[in-house]
């Protein structure tokens, strides 16, 4: 039986700013009284240098739109972003469209029917008889399960599968009015928008998916929310969140790399998903990881902010890109639940 294996990633991203830009030109002004010394310093403490955003608030001042005319906007501004990610996957994967048996969509920043699954295959060529799955609303970890089907489909039926995650955060800034704490800084201070696509087939060179794996600790599920409200999606994130991840993320890596006799020494690659530099603190000591060990991750921290759901494919792309090219990845990524998912790969071909 083959390997599911990615055999192509494609990456898009909107226009970017500086996080001193986005501070200046818009935040500091947004962020007034007493919350503002404190939203100033989350900010230059963030691990951010630039962010992506398809509506940039240097431009367009979104806060006090209605969640109607955000999801409006995050059709028109979500479709050609995802084209060209996948256009981009499917060519480094050697397919056309038309070849694919499955095509995942996760995303969490935008609800539309039609939704992005159908608008997609219609515009590139897929075939009427391609199946369509939608992930929504599980967050910066969706990537994670989004693999996990696409290879179970992929070892099923024995074609290829396409996956896309798609988000835009930066239609969700809050209005000035709102209720602000803590955890609404640091999510304005940390998010970004990206899209990426990966091609999973059966066999052939690419990361082989050798397993995907989860723990949920339902007793933390208030640490992490993401709440429809009537001026967009509002996140919620508790301070706690890096305690619950001390306390799940040794055994869940443990546990993957032993049923494949390994150990994390053997691990040459970690894409570990950046929810900010506390998230990425706690997994290197729990995991007692050399310093260069979340180069890749800290680096796409600094240089597209937290992305959501993409963010860890943002990372295993460069990954696969360095010289030389990580053999033996493992995938963490975290989110609402308060869940973990990890995935281990390896480098074929």
């Amino acid at each position: 039986m083959s390997v599911p294996v990615i055999a192509g990633l494609g990456t898009a991203q909107p226009p970017s700013a500086s996080q001193d830009e986005l501070w200046e030109g818009f935040f500091s002004r947004h962020f007034t009284g007493t919350t503002r010394s404190l939203a100033q310093r989350i900010f230059a403490n963030s691990g951010v240098t630039r962010r992506q955003a398809a509506v940039n608030p240097l431009l367009e001042d979104v806060s006090d739109w209605p969640t109607e005319r955000r999801m409006r906007r995050y059709q028109v501004e979500a479709l050609p972003l995802g084209k060209e990610a996948v256009g981009r996957a499917l060519t480094a994967a050697g397919l056309s469209a038309g070849d694919i048996g499955l095509f995942i969509v996760c995303s969490c920043t935008g609800y539309a029917t039609p939704g992005l699954d159908i608008l997609l295959a219609r515009d590139l060529g897929m075939a009427a008889e391609t199946q369509r799955m939608v992930i929504g609303h599980m967050g910066c970890y969706a990537a994670l399960p989004g693999l996990g089907a696409a290879s179970d489909f992929v070892t099923a039926r024995g074609r290829p599968a396409l996956l896309l995650c798609a988000e835009l955060t930066s239609l969700h800034i809050q209005p000035s009015s709102a209720r602000v704490d803590t955890q609404q800084i640091v999510s304005h201070a940390l998010f970004s928008d990206a899209a990426v696509a990966a091609v999973v087939t059966p066999g052939g060179p690419g990361y082989a998916l050798r397993e995907v794996t989860a723990v949920t600790d339902t007793s933390t599920a208030d640490h992490m929310t993401w709440d429809v409200t009537d001026a967009g999606f509002r996140m919620g994130l508790s301070p706690k969140v890096p305690q619950v991840l001390s306390r799940h993320v040794r055994g869940l890596v443990d546990d993957l790399l032993a049923r494949h006799g390994l150990t994390s020494s053997e691990v040459d690659g970690w894409a570990v998903h950046p929810g900010g530099p506390r998230i990425l603190n706690v997994v290197e000591r729990e995991l007692a990881l050399p310093p260069q060990g979340l180069a890749a991750s800290r680096a796409t921290l600094d240089e597209h902010g937290n992305c959501s759901s993409p963010t860890v494919l943002l990372i295993l792309d460069r990954l696969g890109r360095a010289t030389p090219a990580a053999r033996r990845v493992v995938m963490l990524a975290f989110g609402p639940g308060l869940t973990l998912y990890a995935a281990l790969l390896d480098r074929q071909g």
